[in-house]
């Protein structure tokens, strides 16, 4: 699987989704639940969001 995910936007995704998702566990709206969304896109690399929308963050050689 090819990357789409800049290393600072994975480094923001991590910590966004991490506060996210302990939110929602520590009795937050439902909605916080999308945080394991966004981990999982910040470990991966991979956004398939980005996919859709045809959004290429990095040069093609």
């Amino acid at each position: 699987m090819k990357k789409n995910v800049l290393w600072w936007d994975r480094l923001i995704r991590f910590f966004l989704g991490a506060f996210m998702v302990a939110w929602a566990i520590a009795g937050g709206p439902a909605w916080a639940y999308v945080g394991l969304y966004v981990l999982a896109t910040g470990a991966w690399g991979f956004c398939g969001i980005y996919s859709l929308l045809n959004y290429q963050p990095f040069e093609e050689d």
